[in-house]
């Protein structure tokens, strides 16, 4: 009997997948007041890997307005991350309030829990949930897209959208139909993984963090999740552990795996495993372009880094974040579309850029343990520079912190790659101690005022769309050599650049920026603009400060 079949109706956006990436960005358009549609396969709550969120997913989650409910949901807390790494054989930590204050704990989830508040939460501004409906084809043409959906009870669908979201993660509907997925050719891992409930965990204060431990053919990770939980993993090389899982079955295999992670089986002794394993493929790919005449690829359907640092979660809700943007710009402001299209895929792949460079160095640096898996990821120094510059660009705004910092103790990088990171860090440290010092005595503050700076010859200001109440609009951003997706600006910056030109000393160049002005905002511009100064300085988007100060004293 012929399924039934529904007329066509229309929408403005439909969103394909109802996890973290799927539920945020319809969150957010329908904030914005669209009509949202979106289409999950499953009926939540459905189980899923990947429970350990970073700090920096929390001001997105509290813009979702689902904060509340996560911190209310009893989940482990994450304060960092131990592992067994690098050089070193014994354990050892980092912890988040190192380098985010503000956040100094993430969260451990159980996701069937986690993934329903977020769409439970989709639902209560309004989206248009739909459980339990497969979208198994998408077609395009103008104005916008046509999809074909089939229920769980076989009913079919022919929904027409202005714009769809494909969040479908790591199945990626349209990145498949359209051929645009790329596998990353050096994380060719696979992941098997388990549940365990009565694991031990690591003593206090590290008792929340994932646990990380590197062994001869891979690694091995431990989250401990509530309920008794914990979840367990092990990355090997895709191909040798596919032969194996074949040779000996998959449950055998895993346990294998185990066995060589001596820490991680001390801590399950009287664990019991109730689910899995499971095993993961092709973990490592981008989907590239991103954007379409009537569609945009976010989260999982985007790309997908090797799962070293926990930054699936992350950055499926940070590209939702600016995927709603995007969808609402090109809604609202066609002619935005096209330059918003391009910072969406300059943003977004940055983060994307910044993990995957971070984790090829932790792999590279893994050098204590020898063993085919490790060589085969070992970065060399004659093939070192694509890798060691574009991470160097992604820590470039910042001296290495967190992951980046604890590398570079730990880890055993290539010696060029590890001198040119430090000679970063020690530039930038020399430049701040020389400003301070400059400040700190009445002499040298006021032969300060008297060099004349001069904007770095790859430095300028240019418009390009910012993220600004949800959508992007015309802004002002600062280009540099160490930030060139670049970095929005306000006019006072804008301003002093133009100033710095080599002829006017400091003192005239902070005159001009408060003339007119008196009083209390006269302070606040002298404030705002020597903390500027000393950033653009520290950063070498300044130049021509030591030396004419030299001269000066």
């Amino acid at each position: 009997m012929p399924s039934a079949r529904r007329p066509t109706d229309l929408t403005d956006v439909v969103v394909i997948g109802g996890g973290p990436a799927g539920s945020a960005a319809a969150t957010l358009l329908a904030d914005q007041g669209w009509s949202v549609r979106l289409f999950e396969r499953d009926r939540f709550p459905r189980e899923h890997v990947g429970e350990s969120l970073l700090p920096a997913s929390l001001p997105i989650l509290d813009a979702l307005g689902v904060l509340p409910a996560v911190q209310q949901a009893g989940f482990i807390e994450k304060y960092g991350a131990t592992m067994v790494w690098g050089t070193d054989a014994e354990p050892w930590s980092w912890y988040f309030r190192e380098t985010n204050p503000e956040h100094p704990h993430a969260y451990q989830v159980w996701r069937p829990t986690f993934d329903k508040l977020l769409l439970d939460n989709a639902a209560k501004h309004g989206v248009d949930v739909r459980e339990e409906h497969r979208v198994i084809d998408v077609s395009f043409g103008p104005p916008g897209a046509e999809l074909h959906v089939v229920t769980s009870s076989g009913v079919e669908l022919d929904v027409k959208a202005r714009f769809v979201v494909d969040a479908s993660g790591q199945n990626g509907l349209i990145a498949h139909k359209l051929n645009l997925r790329q596998n990353d050719d050096y994380f060719q891992n696979l992941g098997i993984y388990a549940y365990f409930e009565d694991a031990a965990h690591l003593d206090p204060p590290d008792d929340g963090n994932i646990f990380i431990e590197s062994y001869p053919e891979g690694w091995i990770w431990m989250i401990p999740l509530s309920g008794g939980r914990t979840s367990v993993g092990a990355v090997v090389d895709s191909r040798a552990g596919q032969t194996a899982i074949q040779d000996q079955g998959l449950a055998e295999f895993f346990q294998s795996q185990l066995a060589q992670a001596p820490r991680a089986s001390a801590l399950l002794t009287d664990a019991h495993r109730y689910d899995g394993p499971h095993v993961v493929r092709d973990w490592s790919y981008v989907a590239e372009p991103l954007i379409g005449e009537a569609h945009i690829l976010v989260g999982d359907a985007a790309c997908f880094v090797d799962p070293l640092f926990s930054s699936g979660v992350h950055l499926a809700l940070s590209s939702a974040m600016l995927g709603a943007a995007f969808v609402t710009t090109a809604l609202r402001n066609p002619g935005m579309a096209a330059p918003a299209s391009e910072v969406y895929a300059e943003l977004y792949m940055q983060q994307y850029r910044h993990f995957r460079e971070l984790a090829r160095l932790f792999y590279a640096s893994n050098r204590s343990v020898d063993s085919y898996f490790w060589e085969a990821r070992k970065i060399l120094e004659d093939d070192a520079s694509t890798p060691r510059e574009a991470f160097i660009r992604a820590v470039a705004g910042q001296p290495p912190q967190g992951y980046e910092r604890v590398v570079l103790q730990r880890g055993d990088a290539p010696p060029a790659f590890a001198a040119d990171v430090r000679a970063l860090e020690e530039e930038r440290e020399r430049r701040s101690a020389w400003w301070d010092q400059s400040l700190a005595v009445t002499a040298t503050r006021q032969a300060l005022y008297e060099i004349t700076p001069r904007r770095g010859a790859e430095v300028e200001v240019v418009p390009k769309p910012i993220l600004e109440g949800g959508e992007f609009v015309w802004g002002r951003v600062l280009v540099t050599p160490n930030r060139r997706e670049g970095t929005p600006v306000s006019s006072l910056i804008e301003r002093l650049l133009e100033l710095c030109d080599g002829q006017r000393p400091l003192r005239e160049i902070l005159g001009l920026l408060i003339e007119g002005r008196d009083g209390e905002e006269s302070e606040q511009i002298l404030s705002a603009s020597m903390t500027a100064f000393k950033i653009l300085f520290i950063d070498g988007a300044i130049g021509g400060i030591e030396e004419n100060a030299e001269t000066t004293r």
